[in-house]
């Protein structure tokens, strides 16, 4: 089960297309410990939200319009992070369904990478406890690198 991993994980999905439409799904995401939703979008493709951490909480993450970066960092400390730890980055997109794991101890934040994309997140702490488990970090803590995107 994804949720008891301590580093991140994809769960993934799929799409079923016939003459009526498509079904997106992540039969996989079975909503353990969810206490919230919330779901985000950006005016401008050039906002990064981020890094937003916490110690207790989990979060998965859903894209469930357009594409984004999804760049995760585990946290050595609330104050002072290391700025050495590796962040992982992660494509998701609605054109793939799947739900990333963030797992407690993690940063998290993403950049959207065409019009239109919305993100969900949910969540395994109440707004409450949220709050008082609520670690932020600039969007080039771990380097501006993390959100650039490489020609190919």
């Amino acid at each position: 089960m994804a949720h008891a991993s301590r580093t991140p994980v994809i769960i993934e999905g799929g799409l079923a297309i016939d003459d009526r439409g498509h079904i997106s799904f992540v039969n996989g995401f079975a909503f353990e410990g969810v206490k919230r939703m919330y779901q985000v979008g950006n005016f401008s493709l050039n906002t990064v939200r981020a890094f937003h951490g916490h110690m207790k909480e989990a979060k998965y993450v859903y894209v469930a319009a357009g594409s984004a970066v999804i760049a995760a960092v585990e946290m050595d400390d609330t104050k002072n992070p290391g700025t050495d730890k590796k962040v992982e980055r992660y494509i998701l997109s609605a054109r793939k369904p799947s739900v990333l794991y963030i797992p407690p101890g993690y940063a998290n934040g993403f950049k959207p990478l065409e019009g239109g994309t919305v993100v969900l997140f949910f969540s395994t702490a109440s707004v409450e406890d949220s709050k008082k488990d609520d670690y932020r970090f600039p969007y080039d803590y771990w380097g501006s690198g993390v959100w650039d995107t490489e020609n190919r």
